[in-house]
């Protein structure tokens, strides 16, 4: 703790004795190609940090800075980034050429027949390079991307119990449910998490992409077009496919630190990146490993009073008492605490000439200690909870131990993991892959400095007194009270889990120089596991602002998906591509389903392709969507903290 008031006294001292005019300067400028035309949607960033902005419809910008001067980098798909250092904060204009690397790179994403470069593809794939995701200066790979990818977003979100763990994305404003996340064009599973709270993505479930390491990608290829016909339904948005590095030279060590303007947030990590060969050159591996820890960082702004004593049907003035100490509420709104620990491996091995093993497995930790909303006095009183100034005492002089209140943590533990192996060989001139896939992801609780201020008592006992069996001498004694004053402050609410084991057979072959054709399936089984908390955190209502898992919402849930597809590619002639796919999918929970794909893409010039698209498609529920059932605390302006419910779609139990 020393050491943090340290840290933070001198950053902001460093900051005063800075000159005035080092101090925030605007730079505004305008991002042109070369012809001098405007080019929008360009994304601006000062190298080295997090922040930037992107170019408007005119090609104009305008970012601030804390001094100067700095280095800004102007980069998009199809152009070449440049470095512009700004010394003055004169009006800019940025030239940049256009780039053709993206354009000929060749992509695995969007057509299951075989490669082509992303000139000849009928869809449009954003490439994405590990260079382009570090420039970001971010620290994980879904906040790196969504500077990368206009239609990419993913938000951060305070005091929403178990989305702390996960940070939602969508793309093409649609869940994080609709988007497939394949690596190394492998599906990779889901997390356990089902978005219940009031946020971005609501109601749907993601894959765990902020675990991967930034120092592990090689390219993303991001694929912005409805695609169930070529990966299934969960690709309904689209597609990211994350290729992972392959070289077994030139590894690489990186060290991020880093804090928060408001001198809280401090971040630090260290990432290793290497690779070696096998045998004689007969394959590789290449491996990373990160760690990283984030300190909390809070915003939680100001409270208005006249607000509180409506939604807590509070004294007023209790209310501004309390809030002329803490105008905050006492609340702890931003980032939570988090730490993680990555591993991960990527490697081939030559069999024979014709033949190839390729495997890759990644391993993930993460820890966070988030908080609720803070329980303030006039909301959970000692007139109603007299042991509450036992629990929690303070200094509040008009409250019996100083009782002031009281914040509950919210503390998650997730395991992610992910694994595939493979064999590549061509057969009579067929290219055949053949892989199996395995993945999971866990998410169990703990809730601490809370309690259980429900009424539940123990069973009742008949005491025969003289031993007679006459009910008139005997007498009954009231159960003892288990919880409230006897509660115990911290608890174990219990978790979910999802994991998967994916089969995968493809074949491919180039019939003539004009058509290939491409045929495969895939069979998937897939487990969705509510874990049952203790008897306390559910018990009459269970723990204060986190209840538990009961064993009636708990359990285990399955189902198996088997689904072919068969796709035929055509060139007509040298400018012109055309693709077709169908696919044919059974879910034993979700039935039947058939759709179907046709694109085309015809090349103008070097610097032209028009493409086109014309899909059906269709999305299965999750099977957290199907079964999730529980009791939530959600906060309605207002109305205060309102009890909720969801219930799933194959039960009549109620919440």
């Amino acid at each position: 703790m020393k050491q943090r008031f340290f840290l933070k006294a001198f950053t902001i001292a460093f900051m005063f004795m800075l000159p005035l005019g080092l101090m925030a300067q605007t730079i505004k400028g305008k991002v042109t190609d070369t012809s001098g035309s405007a080019l929008p949607y360009m994304n601006v960033l000062v190298k080295g940090t997090s922040t930037g902005t992107t170019t408007s419809d005119s090609g104009e910008f305008s970012l601030t800075v804390k001094s100067l001067p700095v280095t800004i980098v102007v980069s998009s798909i199809g152009f070449k980034t440049k470095e512009v250092t700004v010394t003055t904060n004169s009006f800019l204009t940025i030239a940049i050429e256009e780039g053709d690397e993206s354009l000929g790179e060749i992509i695995v994403t969007g057509s299951r027949t075989p490669q082509r470069s992303n000139t000849k593809s009928p869809l449009p794939i954003d490439i994405v390079s590990a260079k382009d995701l570090v420039s970001t200066g971010q620290t994980t790979f879904d906040k790196a991307l969504q500077y990368k990818i206009p239609s990419f977003n993913t938000v951060q979100t305070p005091v929403n119990d178990a989305t702390s763990l996960l940070d939602p994305y969508e793309i093409r404003n649609m869940g994080p449910s609709r988007t497939l996340i394949l690596i190394n064009g492998k599906r990779k599973n889901l997390s356990a998490l089902l978005y219940t709270q009031t946020s971005p993505g609501r109601g749907e479930t993601g894959s765990d992409i902020s675990g991967i390491p930034i120092d592990a990608i090689k390219d993303i290829e991001v694929l912005r077009d409805g695609a169930s016909a070529q990966y299934g339904s969960d690709a309904i948005a689209g597609v990211i496919n994350i290729i992972l590095k392959d070289s077994p030279d030139g590894g690489s060590a990186t060290l991020r630190t880093g804090i928060t303007s408001a001198g809280d947030g401090e971040m630090f990590g260290v990432s290793v990146n290497n690779g070696s060969s096998i045998g004689d050159d007969k394959g590789f591996i290449n491996y990373t490993v990160d760690f990283s820890k984030t300190s909390v960082s809070n915003r939680p702004g100001t409270v208005d009073a006249a607000g509180e004593a409506g939604d807590f049907e509070a004294d007023i003035a209790d209310v501004q008492e309390f809030l002329s100490r803490r105008p905050d509420a006492g609340n702890i709104n931003g980032s939570p605490e988090t730490a993680a620990a990555k591993f991960l491996i990527n490697g081939s091995y030559t069999l024979s000439e014709q033949s190839n093993l390729y495997f890759n497995a990644a391993f993930i930790n993460k820890k966070v200690n988030s908080f609720a909303n803070y329980r303030t006095p006039y909301w959970r009183t000692v007139d109603a909870f007299p042991y509450l100034a036992d629990f929690y005492p303070g200094d509040n002089p008009t409250n019996a131990g100083g009782y002031d209140g009281y914040v509950p943590t919210f503390e998650g533990d997730l395991n992610d993991y992910n694994a595939t192996v493979g064999v590549k060989s061509v057969i009579n001139d067929w290219n055949v892959d053949a892989s199996f896939t395995t993945g999971g992801n866990s998410q169990t609780y703990k809730v601490n400095d809370s309690h259980n201020r429900n009424a539940v008592y123990s069973p009742s006992t008949w005491v025969d007194a003289n031993n007679d069996g006459v009910v008139d001498n005997g007498e009954i004694t009231e159960g003892a009270q288990l919880y409230r004053e006897n509660s115990k402050k911290s608890f174990d609410p219990g978790g979910t889990g999802f994991y998967h084991n994916v089969g995968n057979l493809d074949v491919s072959k180039i019939l003539t120089d004009n058509v290939s054709v491409a045929f495969g399936s895939e069979f998937r089984y897939e487990t969705f596991e509510v874990i049952e908390g203790e008897l306390a955190s559910y018990d009459g209502g269970g723990a204060d602002s986190f209840a538990g898992n009961s064993p009636g919402n708990s359990g285990k849930f399955t189902r198996y998906n088997f689904g072919g597809y068969a796709s035929l590619n055509w060139n007509p002639s040298e400018n012109l591509t055309l693709d077709g796919t169908i696919r044919s999918e059974n879910y034993s929970d979700f039935g039947n389903a058939f759709v179907w794909k046709a694109s085309g893409a015809y090349t103008i010039s070097d610097k032209y392709t028009l493409r086109s698209s014309l899909s059906t498609g269709f999305r299965a529920p999750t099977l957290h969507q199907i079964y999730t059932q529980k009791a939530q605390y959600s906060f309605v302006p207002g109305q205060g903290i309102q009890v909720g419910g969801l219930v799933n779609n194959v039960s009549s139990k109620q919440v």
